[in-house]
């Protein structure tokens, strides 16, 4: 279990709450540090092998220190959000639906209240068992489906970008964003510059 406070929010209005905000932005870290594709206009090769842990315990929040049987199972957990975030991105909600329901079957993901010393109790989710890998799997697919299942499944997105494939959660007011990084964005803005130039 992971106890944050953090919230994505939207002007003054929550968006999802803490908890869920940490798991969908874990989810986003896992996703574009352990699937390969590009980023930034350049190939991207996750990591693999003995880098593999080392990469988990940097995305992971917290102080944890994963083992390659973790590793490993997370490896394949984003494998499995990618494909979530792919298919919101073309409007497969029912594909979509499917992966998250069998993520969160085979985790045994649950909520839980939780309470932190001086706290009220909160929302949480856990898996069959509270391993690192099980246990933010079984997370991970709640947040998922919590998104999913209400309004909010279209702020799953992919970057728009000119290869770039990095996926991210648009917390803006009006649901506009476009691109997985500011440079992202730079770098659509300043080609279509150059375009406009070059047809004057």
């Amino acid at each position: 279990m992971v106890t944050y406070t953090r919230a994505l929010e939207v002007t003054s209005q929550v968006m999802f709450d803490s908890h869920v905000a940490i798991l969908l932005d874990t989810a986003v870290s896992l996703v574009n540090t352990l699937t390969d594709g590009d980023d930034g206009g350049r190939p991207y090769v996750a990591p693999e092998g003995e880098a593999l842990p080392s990469a988990i315990d940097a995305v992971l929040p917290g102080d944890v220190t994963a083992t390659m049987e973790e590793a490993l199972y997370l490896a394949g957990t984003a494998l499995k959000v990618r494909r979530v975030f792919e298919a919101m991105h073309t409007d497969q909600d029912d594909e979509a639906a499917a992966i998250v329901n069998a993520l969160v079957i085979s985790t045994g993901a649950r909520p839980q209240l939780n309470r932190a010393p001086g706290e009220p109790w909160q929302v949480h989710f856990h898996g069959a068992d509270d391993t690192l890998a099980v246990g933010w799997s079984a997370g991970i697919a709640s947040a998922l489906t919590l998104a999913i299942g209400s309004d909010l499944g279209g702020r799953l997105g992919i970057c728009q970008a000119v290869r770039c494939d990095r996926v991210y959660v648009d917390t803006s007011r009006n649901a506009v964003r476009q691109f997985c990084s500011r440079s992202c964005q730079s770098r659509t803005k300043a080609a279509a510059h150059r375009a406009r130039s070059a047809a004057r």
